[in-house]
């Protein structure tokens, strides 16, 4: 499903795609080729006995809170920190975005409340209403962001 805005298309609702400017929410990593490559999609085949996907995730970790102001404690959702199968996965955690909103807000001169509107507008339930976790669509959620004034 191709998401258009302003005529302009800007993504697809089924894959992920790489977000880093402070004012967007962040998707989760990606390990598909360069990051969110379709033509490469895939994990990173390490696995957990792997000192680099150790060492990987625990840079990731480091970087999180810091660009989201957490504390050393602050629990880090797994899905800010490891890529998903496909390394395309285009949607966080009701967590992950809660944490997110600070910065989001902060940057884009918003209130708390309105990004936290904005991510329970753009938040997909469960499958069939009953499978699987709700989650956020990164790109819509974005998108939405950058229709506010």
């Amino acid at each position: 499903m191709i998401v258009s805005a302003d005529g302009t298309v800007r993504g697809s609702k089924l894959l992920g795609q790489a977000f880093s400017d402070p004012k967007y929410f962040h998707p989760r990593p990606s390990a598909a080729g360069n990051g969110y490559d379709a033509t490469s999609s895939g994990g990173s085949n390490l696995g957990p006995t792997s000192q680099k996907l150790k060492d990987a995730i625990q840079d990731r970790i480091a970087a999180y809170r810091a660009e989201n102001s957490l504390s050393g404690t602050e629990p880090v959702p797994a899905d800010a920190v490891t890529a998903s199968g496909s390394g395309l996965d285009p949607h966080i955690t009701l967590r992950n975005a809660e944490l997110q909103v600070p910065r989001v807000a902060k940057t884009r001169g918003l209130s708390e409340d309105k990004v936290r509107e904005l991510v329970q507008q753009n938040t997909d339930g469960r499958d069939l209403g009953v499978f699987g976790d709700p989650g956020i669509n990164v790109l819509q959620l974005n998108l939405a962001l950058d229709q506010q004034h």
